[in-house]
């Protein structure tokens, strides 16, 4: 009897141990706790400031070349922790400025300035922005934008409107140097985060964000880099004691922690994987001479 019941007892460890570390295993690859970003070894060193091609970037009109560099760059995300920052004028000190989608400066710039040298826009938010042209358009007189999105959506001979959309937005302002990223260029971004965080994008259900996009073209465009308003990786893992907004132009929008941590645990559809891009970033701060202001870490 004493034999029997110390191999169940055995048993029942065992199998409570399996459980465990399944269950841990879970959470490391798509769970909040552990964090979805998971590391590739020995990985060989990568300069992104190398990574630039004359045909990454495929002009919408004629034929510009992607020729921007400046020595410092503010990049300037939507976040609602720059509301009440008062750092507009100081990132319109910067030699250049980079914001995302369709974050307005009317009426914020206090907090987020009201220039613009590149604008990083994605395929979801063209409407929005054509829809306000003295907002993103007349106000980009002279400036640059980058339009990204699935290559079947963005080229030339791609079926529906969207590519033809962005051509004749790039009629209409001339003096508006407008770009899509090549099809080539849009592999290589999603080879990065693979190589980044061991993790195919397709097979792990993710998106990239705009800030993926936004980061790696400031990376190689930029010799330093002062991000405004993005929170650290371990933000939302923090007891938060109020609602913030995920867009500081979106007052009753969602929720950013929420947004973040959703997307994050997610593991049926598409979703960002904002926590995991942020601790990629926070990797490439040392590499690349990237600072992080409002909150600083």
């Amino acid at each position: 009897m004493v034999e029997k019941y110390v191999v169940v007892t055995a048993i029942i460890i065992v199998t409570t141990l399996l459980i465990i570390y399944s269950s841990s295993s879970g959470n490391s690859s798509l769970g909040y706790k552990s964090g979805f970003i998971y590391h590739v070894v020995n990985r060989a060193p990568l300069n992104l400031k190398k990574w630039v091609t004359k045909d990454g970037y495929l002009p919408v009109v004629g034929n510009k070349t992607m020729s921007l560099h400046c020595r410092q760059c503010a990049l300037v995300t939507s976040s609602s922790h720059l509301l009440g920052s008062e750092l507009g004028s100081q990132i319109d000190q910067t030699e250049c400025t980079i914001r995302m989608n369709d974050a307005p400066t009317t009426g914020y710039e206090a907090d987020v300035g009201s220039k613009t040298t590149l604008r990083v826009i994605a395929h979801s938010s063209v409407y929005r922005v054509i829809r306000k042209p003295q907002e993103f358009l007349n106000k980009s007189q002279g400036t640059v934008c980058i339009f990204w999105g699935p290559p079947q959506k963005m080229q030339k001979n791609s079926r529906g409107g969207l590519y033809r959309l962005i051509h004749q937005v790039g009629l209409a302002f001339s003096k508006l140097s407008a770009f899509v990223i090549a099809p080539k260029r849009m592999q290589q971004f999603d080879d990065l985060f693979q190589r980044e965080t061991g993790r195919d994008r397709k097979k792990s259900h993710s998106w990239l964000s705009t800030g993926w996009f936004t980061m790696v073209i400031a990376i190689e465009l930029c010799d330093n880099v002062q991000v405004y308003g993005m929170a650290p990786p371990h933000h939302c893992r923090e007891a938060q004691p109020k609602r913030m907004p995920y867009h500081y132009y979106e007052p009753k929008g969602p929720d950013e922690c929420r947004t973040f941590i959703g997307n994050e645990r997610a593991k049926k559809g598409n979703h960002h994987r904002f926590i995991t891009e942020k601790d990629v970033f926070a990797e490439w701060a040392q590499l690349y001479n990237i600072s992080f202001l409002q909150p600083s870490w």
